[in-house]
């Protein structure tokens, strides 16, 4: 089985998963997981696909049709690439008055631990009696049993401290 990892993007309107589904499953392929999201108009995503070997091409041939409803790039995934076993997650939770550079100064301090993130969803909203907006970012990123958990609580809290928002991490 080939796995294949798809990303889409098009002017949202109804159908749109239909429409992909539909092609993935015409070609023996497998919807597998998937991140999509409505972002200003925009429907967006990336899918993981496993499709019979001899039909890949087939597939990416069958999507080609689609840019009118939604632009799709193919993208082939290592089938052996099993993500390492992380003794734990973490959990990094912030919210602050918005402003440039957050999600920069965030993961800035991450790839400085060596942690990569699995997953980051973040929005911005009006602030509540105060005016102005608020930025809330939440990340799942795992850890190794080794690291250093402390030193990277101290790193974030001191960052929390620098551009003035509240970071909580929770490891689990």
């Amino acid at each position: 089985m080939a796995t294949l990892v798809l990303t889409v993007i098009g002017d949202d309107r109804a159908g749109l998963v239909n429409a992909l589904a539909d092609v993935v499953t015409a070609h023996g392929g497998n919807w597998e997981r998937s991140q999509l999201a409505e972002l200003a108009g925009k429907f967006a995503g990336i899918v993981l696909v496993r499709v019979p070997d001899d039909r890949a091409d087939e597939l990416a041939a069958a999507l080609k049709p689609l840019s009118g409803l939604l632009e799709v790039a193919l993208h082939s995934a290592d089938d052996d690439a099993a993500p390492a076993e992380a003794a734990q997650h973490i959990q990094v939770d912030l919210v602050g008055n918005d402003h440039p550079g957050i999600v920069r100064d965030v993961s800035g301090v991450l790839s400085r631990h060596g942690i990569s993130i699995e997953k980051l969803i973040t929005e911005t909203r009006d602030a509540p009696m105060a005016g102005g907006r608020l930025f809330e970012a939440h990340l799942t990123a795992p850890v190794a049993a080794d690291q250093d958990l402390g030193s990277l609580q101290a790193d974030l809290e001191r960052l929390a401290a620098e551009i003035v928002v509240d970071i909580t991490v929770a490891a689990g």
